[in-house]
């Protein structure tokens, strides 16, 4: 099944809004407690009105501002900039914007409200999972190279959390997307993150992020994009040994192992856990993400960006995607790139 038949883009894009609804009400809940509330996790429902959080909000901002700078031509960097911290900027002044936001994004985005160059708004030492729970949509945009894909989810991550980490994590968690939704088996997806880590650990995108470098206290770009790039294939190795471990059961908090995911790198590897012990049972996959300790809303909008991305828009069911809110746009910007445009 091709990328367009399966319609990738518009799957990937309603789960993860439907994981966010879903991990939204269970976020800062331990297990125990969200059990009590939800009852067994495997029966988990959607509430009747599925409120989103600033994950979609940030994710919809990153899809129209790919939309309106692919519209005037070629994505770079200059092109690229304004209208994407246009959308960041009427988010933050959002009356909408009360979905418990992270303040690494509210912080950066203030300063992005001015005449400062984006990398002094950039919070240099954050690497939360506000990276990387918006990136889905450049793994879905048509026509971008690999490296134009990378460079873009880096920037993106960088207008606000301007970590090492935060760059790297968002540029896998937008690889993995591209791979699901190009066909990649979900039993090679690790091992393909893990070689892509590996050959870009040193690689620093001078054209996206300018001297973004320099405000941390690394001697070269090279050293300054390494550190983050070891951190995420520290984290990819604990999903794989998880993956591997015949005595590993889905009944323990994905957390326990993989991390609570209110960084960016735990973030992608616990999601993608709950996303690969279930690839071809989305909705488990989902609860799975939203029953957990930790960053549960996070954590089931990037496993649904994934499952939505490997198995397309008939995944979810219509009953759950009727009720999602932000349901028109994200089917209007799903579909688009599921065209090619």
């Amino acid at each position: 099944m091709t990328t367009r038949t399966k319609q990738a883009a518009t799957g990937s894009l309603l789960g993860l809004a439907l994981g966010d609804a879903l991990g939204f009400p269970t976020e800062f809940n331990d297990v125990p407690s969200i059990l009590a509330k939800c009852g067994p996790w495997r029966e988990m429902e959607l509430p009747s009105k599925a409120f989103v959080s600033d994950d979609t909000q940030m994710t919809l901002a990153l899809g129209r501002g790919l939309r309106a700078a692919a519209a005037r031509g070629p994505l770079g960097p200059q092109r690229l900039e304004r209208p994407v911290r246009e959308e960041f900027v009427d988010w933050y002044h959002s009356p909408e914007n009360n979905r418990a936001p992270g303040r690494t994004c509210l912080v950066a985005c203030r300063l992005l409200d001015s005449d400062l160059p984006w990398q002094k708004a950039s919070q240099i030492d954050s690497k939360g999972c506000g990276a990387n729970m918006r990136v889905a949509p450049v793994g879905l945009v048509a026509g971008l190279g690999e490296a134009e894909r990378a460079g873009i989810a880096q920037f993106q991550a960088a207008l606000t959390h301007g970590h090492p980490t935060a760059l790297a994590a968002a540029d896998l968690t937008a690889c993995a997307v591209f791979l699901l939704a190009q066909g990649t088996e979900p039993a090679g997806l690790v091992g393909r993150l893990r070689s892509y880590a590996l050959e870009n650990r040193t690689r620093y995108h001078h054209r996206w992020l300018g001297d973004l470098w320099t405000y941390a206290d690394d001697a070269t770009p090279e050293d300054f994009i390494a550190r983050g790039w070891e951190e995420c294939l520290a984290v990819l190795e604990r999903l794989a040994a998880v993956l591997r471990d015949p005595a590993h059961s889905p009944e323990t908090d994905p957390c326990l192992v993989t991390g609570d995911g209110w960084i960016a790198e735990e973030a992608l590897a616990t999601a993608l856990l709950c996303f690969l012990m279930f690839p071809q049972q989305p909705l488990t996959a989902l609860r799975r993400a939203a029953c957990t300790r930790g960053d549960s809303d996070s954590i089931a909008c990037l496993a649904g960006a994934f499952a939505g991305a490997h198995l397309g828009a008939a995944a979810w069911p219509q009953a759950w995607v009727e009720r999602i809110e932000y349901r028109g746009e994200l089917v209007g910007l799903g579909e688009e790139w599921d065209r090619g445009e």
